[in-house]
């Protein structure tokens, strides 16, 4: 359950770019590279650069979790996402601050999530090694440590989307071929009442994907002046036998975003509270 949720947050938080795929050709008048190779190319030509480019990002999020087959339950979370890069390192933090349950009055949630080093864990002395995710609960008071990919080579720094992109479909840091393997990757055509500045892309799971057990389709929503994404919308494997329709899926949308501009770096450090219980590991290997 853990870490079907990690796989989540993960999937969703740092899907920012979709650069370097190709689209396929698809029926259903969906719109693909084959019929505007320039549009295509041109979109993608950008998203690639702005990824390249990318050295600070922070915006607000809105998450969401629907279960049309639970009566259209749905689960609201708010915050704020941080990513920083440099020539060392790079970062990456989210602070959920509210949260809403159907049509329940929003309240306060305090729960942060922040990538980290495995060395940098507080109290291990240093011997963990790889990528984790730091779940930080202050409503019930807990800490857990996913660990989301193995360490890398040595005095070798790599970029977070880079490293978590080996386990997860981070798409614009995944390379193009394996996307390709994955996924049958379309633009669909724009519907009328769509917004000329949003250009969508699809993702539909191929049988044979190392992601079919936990989703069957990926959108993501481009801001095509701004070259950074608006809004992603991923469906769920689940609940088993339901039609696609009304399978699980989470939402998020990135809100005001300020790209390249500084950054605190204190955003990034963290440390467990006095009253919380000892912290829960949870290596890949578990």
């Amino acid at each position: 359950m853990v870490r079907k949720f990690i796989q989540t947050i993960c999937v969703l938080s740092l899907m920012f770019c979709v650069s370097c795929c190709s689209a396929s050709v698809e029926p259903n008048g969906l719109k693909s590279e084959k019929t505007e190779p320039n549009k295509v190319d041109t979109i993608l030509a950008k998203l690639n650069k702005r990824t390249q480019d990318l050295k600070t990002y922070e915006c607000q999020i809105e998450y969401r979790h629907v279960q049309p087959s639970v009566f259209d339950t749905q689960t609201l979370r708010n915050g704020i996402l941080y990513y920083s890069k440099s020539e060392n390192r790079s970062n990456l933090r989210v602070n959920f601050t509210t949260s809403q349950q159907d049509e329940e009055q929003e309240r306060k949630y305090n729960e942060h999530y922040i990538i980290v080093d495995g060395a940098a864990l507080p109290k291990t002395g240093g011997g963990y090694k790889g990528l984790w995710l730091v779940q930080l609960d202050y409503e019930i008071k807990s800490a857990k440590y996913i660990q989301i990919a193995e360490a890398d080579e040595p005095n070798k720094p790599v970029d977070v989307f880079e490293l978590v992109s080996k386990k997860f479909p981070i798409v614009g840091f995944t390379k193009a071929d394996r996307l390709k393997e994955e996924f049958e990757i379309t633009i669909p055509a724009k519907k009328k009442d769509s917004s000329e500045d949003l250009i969508q892309v699809q993702l539909k799971v191929k049988p044979n994907s190392v992601y079919k057990d936990n989703y069957v389709q990926i959108d993501c929503w481009i801001d095509e002046k701004q070259n950074l994404p608006v809004k992603i919308h991923a469906i769920s494997t689940g609940p088993e036998g339901e039609s696609n329709e009304n399978k699980d899926y989470y939402e998020i949308k990135f809100l005001k975003a300020q790209v390249n501009e500084k950054i605190d770096k204190k955003v990034f450090d963290f440390q467990i509270p006095k009253d919380f219980d000892e912290p829960e590991f949870y290596p890949l290997d578990n």
